[in-house]
């Protein structure tokens, strides 16, 4: 790996989710919660649609520096906030975009600082991934 600069992108993708992206992910998660599957449970409990599950949507934003690191080990530390919704529509779903961007580099480590949208929302705050560098 050469040498990190702060500010420099290193990783960037779209991934679109379906209704069908959401009941698998609850079937390997175990989440069923129905607000993740069914609009009118969705309604009832006042929310805009359904939702993609908090932990999907975290684990795809990770997982796109993971081709650029070569190594999902050098992830030595992870954390975001839950700041909006991700609504995946029933026939068109939802993109949800990932920009990695260096946000510090010291000796051993870099943080990798995702910025995760969906339309113009960020949906995760602070969205921070402390790397151990090669």
């Amino acid at each position: 790996m050469t040498a990190l600069t702060v500010g420099e992108i290193v990783a960037e993708r779209t991934v679109h989710l379906t209704r069908e992206s959401l009941v698998r992910y609850a079937g390997a998660s175990g989440d069923f919660n129905p607000i993740h599957y069914r609009d009118d449970v969705a309604a009832a409990v006042g929310l805009p649609g359904v939702l993609a599950h908090g932990m999907l949507t975290m684990g795809l934003a990770v997982e796109t520096i993971v081709p650029w690191l070569g190594d999902a080990g050098r992830v030595l530390e992870y954390g975001v906030r839950f700041t909006r919704p991700v609504v995946v529509d029933p026939e068109t779903g939802a993109d949800v975009t990932v920009v990695a961007k260096v946000g510090a580099v010291d000796d051993e480590t870099a943080r990798i600082d995702l910025t995760v949208s969906h339309g113009e929302t960020t949906v995760l705050g602070k969205a921070q991934v402390r790397i151990r560098v090669a």
